[in-house]
């Protein structure tokens, strides 16, 4: 009976391939895990491909077609399955658990593809026909509309009460729960939605080594700085009239954004900046239909966070702060991401409060992606095999983070130090 009445776990509802993907035995394995979910292509297997994607830093990403004879490109990618297996170590940032139920509430809602299988290390699911974006692409007035179209429509309407429970206050931690990472999640953020976003980076924190003294000193110091985040950012307000926390992607990046195809006669054309056109068409610019895809990091966050982040984006990995959009820009992005949040709330959308308050939000938001990064980048380069140098990469984005602040707190201006090129770009009109 108890089993009869026990809720759905959409996790253990996904079918279960019991394989793993070997990277060192690529084709082999990923041919495997295919055939494991479509055992009709076993003789046809001399005419499957597999086209391996390259945008991410972390992930294997590729898709299995089926060339046989006959069929047309349309029909071979609608029978496509994508592969993704998740890189070494990467349990220690990303409860896979969560991931899995997140990308199964979003295919309810149809803002993601169908879960097909997963298996030990990745996922199998429905390919979706499209063009990956590049860096360039996000400054696009098409692809920035289509983009806070989407994502006003993910903070509208997907609930956060299936990837979350309630934080417990200090005093509701008894000795049976007295986890060291619960303890130190009711501490920071008691009574919120849990995990989220600050919930998140405490348990990178506390995943830092500290085997030497340096290390030691700096898990201290960024411990610190994410208590001084959440008394200056925690109590924040939503967006719109929308909750603190809403269902976040957290990892808008180029290469988790996907043009859906349009139709010849109307496909927008391709500029390389939002400096390439007048505000007129910017704001007349039709919006280009997009999609999201890789929710690993997808977890209840304030909207504040998800858009200052996927400006941050706009940069790409090589944080080409001169791509940042400007003012004019965030705040024509945010215009039509509360157009899209008040429809999709059935709201009356009030521009004259909304909008200044939403780019005020946004702006208090834009030093925190470079803290969060930073400190995922600093466990990247302890665990990951990916040819990336994350050391580095962490230090520009902690960098990002310090700029901010003293920004913020006047300490810069006070010391007579030149402003740093992302603030002066952030700055722009």
């Amino acid at each position: 009976m108890a089993a009869e009445n026990a809720p759905f776990d959409p996790y253990n509802a996904i079918r279960y391939i019991q394989q793993s993907y070997d990277i060192s035995n690529s084709h082999a394995s990923a041919l495997s895990l295919v055939l494991a979910l479509r055992p009709e292509w076993r003789d046809s297997q001399d005419t499957i491909d597999f086209v391996r994607f390259t945008d991410g830093i972390t992930n294997t990403l590729m898709k299995a077609v089926n060339k046989r004879p006959g069929l047309s490109k349309a029909d071979i990618d609608r029978d496509a399955i994508l592969l993704r297996a998740y890189g070494k170590g990467t349990d220690v940032l990303i409860d896979r658990k969560k991931e899995t139920s997140s990308h199964c509430l979003l295919a309810r809602h149809h803002l993601a593809p169908s879960l097909l299988a997963r298996f030990d290390n990745g996922l199998l699911y429905e390919f979706i026909p499209g063009d990956v974006c590049q860096p360039a692409d996000l400054r696009r007035p098409e692809i920035w509309r289509g983009v806070a179209q989407r994502l006003g429509q993910w903070h509208a309407t997907l609930p956060i009460s299936s990837i979350s429970t309630t934080c417990p206050t200090p005093t509701e931690i008894t000795p049976s729960n007295k986890r060291a990472s619960l303890v130190a999640m009711s501490q920071l953020t008691p009574g919120k939605p849990i995990p989220n976003i600050w919930t998140i980076v405490q348990k990178w924190i506390l995943a830092l080594p500290i085997s030497t003294t340096t290390q030691v000193e700096r898990r201290k110091e960024l411990q610190r700085e994410l208590e001084w985040l959440v008394k200056q950012l925690g109590d924040c307000p939503g967006i719109g009239g929308s909750n603190p926390f809403v269902f976040a992607h957290c990892d808008l990046l180029s290469g988790n954004v996907i043009i859906e195809p349009a139709p010849s006669s109307a496909a927008p054309s391709r500029r390389s900046s939002a400096s390439d056109v007048s505000d007129n068409e910017e704001e007349t610019a039709a919006a280009a239909s997009v999609s999201f895809i890789d929710y690993e990091y997808a977890s209840p966050a304030p909207a504040s966070f998800d858009i200052a982040n996927h400006f941050a984006e706009w940069g790409g990995f090589d944080c080409d702060y001169t791509a940042l959009p400007p003012r004019h820009v965030r705040r024509s992005f945010l215009r039509e991401y509360l157009r899209s949040f008040a429809g999709h709330m059935n709201r009356a959308y009030k521009e004259d409060t909304q909008l200044d308050e939403a780019m005020e939000q946004v702006d208090r938001f834009r030093g925190v992606p470079g803290f969060y990064w930073g400190i995922w980048a600093l466990i990247q380069a302890q665990i990951s095999l990916i040819d990336f140098d994350y050391a580095s990469y962490a230090e520009i984005r902690l960098g990002e983070y310090w700029a901010w602040k003293r920004e913020t707190t006047g300490a810069r201006e006070k010391a007579g130090d030149q402003m740093p090129l992302r603030e002066k770009m952030w700055a722009q009109e």
